[in-house]
């Protein structure tokens, strides 16, 4: 493949996130637009994605909003799949037609953190991203002579995108469109929160505090390894009976969880706010671990007892994306799901097209829904 053909333009469609902070509802402000914009062809090591289906979830809410601040215009979405089209050189273990998930924190390999087995977020990866460019260096986006950031080396809600290899996991074709999407994002984040810091066995108790599609993938993924009870907690009435509908042994109110006496040795906090944190903490047994993956405003605080950090000798940990190596854990759960294990579509609970992400933002933001997916079309 020449040099010529790896760094032609094609013109694609996507939704360009253009001020932060607007007024809601985001359906009137319309922060984000859906232009035409052109798409450099993948360089070495990078690969064209076909989008078919991509998540809507709260790391893009928190740009459009300001509360995780990112350079602008940015072509958003981060959590997506879709089909391979065209290969960068040296890109020689996927093939053209191949389904890909798209996950939000590629990894070099080679930098100290990625030698912590998923603990700590490659360094390179991390710098990238606040960027908005690809791992591989610059944008890949253009709108006439402006260019365009990228969304956590994805931006997926776009009919094509260019991602560097490190930034994809091949799954087979049996996989939904919409569920391979969950699995780049939701999945890997909620299921390892549990799996990876929490390192909760079969058999053991698990309380998921904050029941948004983190939470709930968390709780099926606790459900499909066996764990013995799983409680949900959630201020929501309705998120509650969907707990249950999932699988949670019982699902409460977090002043009624506080009350009950219920507590676990592995409890995750899944809300993205101080307060779910302090439930999450206090809802830990004596010698358990809280794990927190919810990403606040960097305004927010919480307040623990270091004394009973101490004297009940408990973990705090944090999890990014899960603590997850994606080439290692998206296998496992895809296996999961062919299996029957994790009905992930039951997480799904809306389907949106490209021009209704506006529509989307303020959804998410109302807690209404669990994972909106935004479906593109086909050619």
């Amino acid at each position: 493949m020449t040099t010529e053909e790896t760094t032609a333009m094609r013109q694609i469609s996507g939704a360009v996130l253009r001020s932060v902070g607007d007024d809601r509802p985001y359906s009137n402000s319309a922060p984000i637009q859906i232009e035409d914009v052109d798409l450099e062809g993948p360089r070495a090591g990078e690969l064209l994605v076909r989008i078919e289906a991509a998540g809507v979830c709260h790391s893009d809410l928190s740009v459009v909003n300001g509360h995780r601040p990112r350079p602008i215009p940015m072509l958003l979405g981060h959590e997506a799949a879709g089909i391979v089209t065209e290969l960068g050189d040296g890109v020689d273990d996927l093939v053209v037609g191949q389904r890909v998930v798209m996950t939000f924190l590629p990894r070099c390999e080679n930098c100290d953190a990625c030698r912590e087995g998923g603990r700590l977020p490659c360094v390179p990866g991390s710098t990238a991203n606040g960027l908005g460019e690809l791992i591989g260096g610059g944008s890949r986006l253009r709108r006439g002579d402006e260019s365009i950031r990228h969304h956590l080396g994805v931006s997926g809600f776009a009919t094509y995108a260019v991602v560097d290899r490190r930034s994809v996991v091949p799954v087979g074709s049996d996989i939904p469109p919409a569920v391979a999407a969950l699995l780049g994002c939701a999945v890997l984040t909620g299921g390892g929160a549990i799996l990876n810091a929490g390192r909760i066995q079969a058999g053991q108790d698990l309380i998921v505090v904050g029941l948004g599609g983190i939470g709930m993938a968390a709780l099926l993924v606790a459900r499909a390894i066996g764990c013995r009870t799983i409680t949900g907690v959630d201020p929501s009435p309705e998120k509650l009976s969907l707990a249950r509908s999932l699988g949670a042994d019982d699902a409460m109110k977090p002043a009624d969880a506080l009350q009950s006496g219920v507590r676990a040795p592995v409890v995750l906090d899944a809300t993205g706010v101080g307060r779910g944190f302090e439930t999450a903490f206090e809802l830990t047994q004596v010698g358990g671990t809280t794990v927190t993956a919810g990403l606040p405003q960097a305004s927010d605080v919480a307040s623990i007892s270091p004394l009973r950090l101490t004297a009940e000798a408990r973990t705090v940990i944090g999890s990014y994306l899960g603590s997850s190596i994606p080439s290692r854990d998206i296998p496992r759960y895809e296996d999961m799901w062919r299996a029957g294990d994790l009905p992930l579509e039951k997480l799904i609970t809306r389907a949106l097209e490209l021009d209704q992400v506006n529509l989307a933002m303020d959804l998410l933001s109302d807690a209404t829904e669990l994972r909106q997916v935004i479906v593109l079309p086909q050619d």
